[in-house]
């Protein structure tokens, strides 16, 4: 029996027509949903692959547990309408490419702004800043130099592709307004963009991909900051239901998200200051006479003093909570904690247990570093400081099983740089080689996804094959059909007289080798669709496809 709440079955034609997505919804049996891809001519359980929190650990339906270890990838946020580097590079191999080094998750910031376009249909306020040569596919006509498509179809091909190479995603709204310096604006309204604003985008995304586990989770608000020497934009953690409180706007947000789809994980940052014992959110940043300071600070979003006196609190969904702190080097800023022969000791002594390390050592809730990253290389990093930081944070976590999306792809990130440079065009092995050690991995090296069908890239392996399931890299295992005669009904694999949706599920489970279920010799003979001799998805996507009324019968 599944634990999470879904839609129950229902038959679904097409998708939406306002999208180009390459998957198909064509059908739900229990509690699932199946999308046949025309693309790659494979079916998809789109419902399978929802995680949750169980004694501070996040794991799958099953019970096991899983690492979501990712990456950044910017864009939408600062107004290209898109990923950055599809001005210059073809947007699916740069996702093939993140597939194959390992990365199961692609954080993605987005704003309050682009989601509201999108819910509305709104058009683009500038072409999206795609090379049409390079990216013929997401063109309208699908030529080279054809008509670029709209902002939200393009997304929607890329979580198509992520669907394809095993990568879940988590959205971030990283700022309230569309702009490259968004991130800068403290709090998650404007006077452009409300909280009532904020909260209607939320709820929408989340809504629309409630039958779309490909989405997995969604980061509420990227570092909300401020201090007090302009106490009317410090983002404030208490009991308060004030317009400044994050604790309460999370909540909110959280329900706004849960709501519409309480199988997504919820991501929720810290604040940048915090009260020193003795003081409260009244109190000003520092008394210049006596240079007393009133507040511990921190990276913005990564302060999460807070928990221990006012933890969030999501009520009956507080099994999808992940708290979300974001960490830096000496590079981005000299913090005071640097300013020694700093070690992992020094680190938390003086800044990481008491921020946000204390949730995970004392098993309150899961983290995830949202954003880590930074220079390493000799011209910015002379002293080797920044590398000595990131190495030590890398190990932190891989110690702890903190789980983290690496900031970030983009090579245009000013003061951390990314994965790639020369245009997008090349890969920073030098880097990749420093966040390697804490991708999730088996003792062989092979990278795991968070699907339990899909591989995870090219090499990897999906999560049913790493706790024992299908063999890594087949969706699903093509099996030669036994020499029974067909006797019954084409496709009624179950052998009941009738061919329905059950049929689809028992085959599905058959394929991925789910020991719990069985299939008759007859049942197998009957699975067989087109007379070639052997079972696989071509065969489920046959059987979808005469339940759908898209073919008027299921042999092919």
């Amino acid at each position: 029996m599944k634990r999470m709440q879904r839609c129950k079955a229902v038959l679904l034609a097409a998708v939406a027509a306002a999208t180009t997505l390459s998957a198909m919804p064509i059908g739900a049996a229990d509690d699932d949903v199946y999308y046949y891809d025309e693309e790659t001519g494979i079916t998809y359980n789109m419902t399978d692959d929802w995680l949750h929190v169980e004694n501070g650990v996040v794991v799958d339906e099953a019970g096991n547990p899983v690492w979501m270890t990712g990456v950044n990838w910017f864009g939408y946020n600062v107004g290209s309408q898109v990923f950055d580097g599809v001005w210059s590079q073809n947007m699916h191999e740069m996702l093939n490419l993140i597939a194959d080094k390992g990365f199961n998750l692609l954080r993605v910031p987005m704003s309050t702004e682009i989601l509201l376009q999108w819910m509305n249909g709104d058009p683009d306020p500038a072409t999206p800043k795609v090379n049409q040569y390079e990216n013929p596919e997401l063109t309208l006509e699908g030529i080279e130099g054809g008509t670029i498509m709209y902002s939200f179809d393009i997304w929607n091909k890329a979580v198509g592709w992520c669907r394809q190479n095993g990568i879940k995603i988590m959205i971030d709204i990283h700022s309230a307004e569309t702009a490259s310096a968004g991130h800068q604006v403290s709090l998650w309204y404007t006077d452009k963009f409300s909280t009532e604003d904020w909260l209607t985008a939320l709820h929408w995304f989340a809504d629309y991909y409630k039958n779309d586990d490909t989405v997995i989770a969604i980061d509420l608000k990227n570092e909300p900051h401020g201090k007090a020497d302009v106490p009317d934009l410090m983002a404030r953690w208490d009991d308060t239901t004030d317009p400044q409180n994050w604790k309460y706007a999370a909540e909110q947000g959280a329900e706004a998200v849960l709501s519409a789809n309480p199988n997504l994980l919820v991501m929720v940052e810290g604040v940048e200051v915090y009260p020193k014992e003795g003081y409260d959110w009244s109190a000003p940043q520092i008394d210049w006479t006596t240079m007393t300071e009133f507040y511990h600070g921190a990276w913005w979003g990564g302060n999460l003093r807070g928990v221990r006196e006012y933890p969030i609190d999501l009520g009956e969904h507080q099994d999808q909570l992940v708290y979300s702190p974001h960490d830096y080097g000496p590079l981005v800023w000299n913090q005071t904690w640097f300013d020694k022969d700093f070690t992992t000791q020094t680190l938390l002594d003086d800044y990481w247990y008491d921020t946000w390390a204390y949730i995970v050592e004392e098993n309150i809730a899961p983290l995830l570093i949202g954003e880590w990253g930074g220079f390493i290389d000799e011209t910015h990093d002379a002293d080797g400081k920044n590398k000595k930081w990131m190495t030590l944070l890398r190990d932190y976590m891989i110690e702890q099983r903190i789980h983290h999306t690496f900031w970030c792809f983009n090579e245009n990130s000013g003061d951390t740089g990314g994965l790639v440079y020369d245009n997008f065009g090349k890969w920073d092995e030098e880097k990749y080689a420093l966040v390697l050690p804490s991708l999730w991995q088996d003792e062989d090296g092979v990278f795991i996804s968070l699907d339990h069908e899909v591989a995870l890239g090219a090499n990897g392996q999906s999560l049913n094959s790493y706790y024992g399931g299908s063999t890594p890299g087949t969706v699903p295992a093509e099996t030669t059909t036994t020499s029974t005669a067909k006797t019954g009904l084409c496709g009624d694999v179950d052998g009941n007289g009738e061919v329905s949706i059950a049929d689809v599920v028992l085959l599905n489970r058959y394929l991925a080798e789910d020991t719990a279920i069985t299939v008759s010799a007859e049942g197998l003979a009957n699975a067989e669709t087109n007379d070639d001799g052997v079972v696989n998805s071509q065969d489920t996507s046959a059987v979808l496809r005469y339940l759908a009324k898209l073919q008027d019968q299921v042999h092919t």
